[in-house]
């Protein structure tokens, strides 16, 4: 395979072990290779020694690699635990720095703040958030702040922070919680990484919505969010000075009439900020949106079969040409052209093959 200037890398968050929602069979982290003209991913590598390494991200420099192990107890200390890596330049092999407790079972989300220095982690059956200082070195930490959520659910006997998100200008992080059917946001104290919550209302969603992943428009003025319960999509405006968000509609992201048992997994919106998508799984879809940009709402553009069973995440190369599409339950990556006129996702035919993908990560 000839290299472009246009080629990406792809770490590949996997399931390691079978849980009770998923027959996991990696062996860790895959490193691939996306051709920047075909959109064909080419499997190098894998950084095996870590369980369940269900989601990741890589600092902005391109220099170290953080991925979560969900599990429920870890070198027997309650709650999952979440590893550092650096990333060899020459080779994109992953080498093992060290790792923490998370301080809350089953870490599902990690992201990291926009001075680089925390970890931020959202643990699922925590139910907590968690920050960790990452050292110049790409070390992390013990834990500096682990906030837990409070309350009931009808739905989901309780909170599940699903996901926890940077918001541009770097002081607010939003945390989409699908048990309590709420998007919380938190103030960062970048010198000392703690949280404390906004004091803007919060939003509110439908009923049974269950908000599980959010992203921004680049213009850093709308949020998205993807409803796992409701398999809906929900557009927010963002007020950046306060930390404040306000719901300004709610639209399904299936079709009408499915009855099979659907659930909203993943939602990114494209680079040029025209276009948002999101998973569905049991319809087992990719949904888009057109964006009107003046007033943030979507209006729907249709589905798209993802090719396999159970789309987890998936990712917008930062080109914005091609859409990457973890189907986990069919072992497959399947890439797709993205119409940067209609925003319209059409087939590469391009199918990489990866035990139990869950989250996609492209570094150019």
């Amino acid at each position: 395979m000839s290299h472009h200037s246009t080629d990406a890398m792809v770490y590949v968050g996997t399931y390691t072990q079978v849980m009770p929602h998923v027959h996991g069979k990696a062996e860790g982290i895959y490193i691939c290779r996306l051709d920047g003209a075909t959109g064909a991913l080419e499997r190098l590598d894998a950084a095996p020694g870590v369980v369940n390494p269900s989601f990741l991200t890589v600092s902005a420099d391109g220099r170290f690699l953080y991925a979560v192990q969900e599990v429920e107890q870890y070198d027997d200390h309650p709650g999952g635990a979440v590893s550092a890596f650096a990333i060899d330049a020459r080779t994109h092999a992953l080498v093992p720095i060290n790792h923490q407790h998370t301080h809350g079972a089953h870490p599902c989300y990690v992201s990291i703040d926009l001075s680089g220095r925390w970890l931020l982690v959202a643990n699922y059956s925590g139910p907590t958030v968690s920050v960790l200082p990452i050292g110049a070195d790409g070390a992390l930490g013990p834990a500096a702040t682990v906030v837990r959520h409070h309350g009931a659910s009808p739905h989901h006997g309780g909170p599940h922070p699903h996901a926890i998100v940077p918001a541009p200008g770097g002081r607010f992080v939003l945390v989409p919680d699908c048990g309590l059917n709420r998007v919380f946001v938190y103030r960062l104290d970048r010198l000392r990484g703690e949280l404390a919550e906004s004091e803007a209302p919060l939003a509110e969603l439908p009923p049974a919505s269950g908000p599980r992943h959010v992203a921004f428009h680049p213009g850093g003025s709308y949020v998205y969010s993807v409803n796992e319960q409701g398999s809906s999509v929900t557009a927010f405006a963002y007020d950046a000075e306060r930390g404040g968000l306000r719901a300004l509609q709610t639209l399904p992201a299936v079709p009408e009439g499915v009855t099979a048992h659907t659930s909203g997994a993943d939602i990114h919106v494209h680079p040029s900020g025209r276009f948002v998508y999101c998973s569905i799984r049991g319809h087992d879809s990719i949904a888009a949106f057109a964006v009107d940009v003046a007033s943030g709402t979507l209006r729907p553009l249709g589905h798209t079969p993802t090719g396999g069973r159970t789309p987890r995440n998936f990712a917008i190369d930062p080109r914005g040409a091609f859409l990457l599409a973890a189907n986990q339950d069919s072992d497959t990556v399947v890439t797709f052209r993205i119409d940067q006129d209609t925003g319209a996702l059409e087939e590469t035919g391009q199918v990489a093959h990866i035990p139990s993908p869950v989250c996609l990560y492209v570094v150019e």
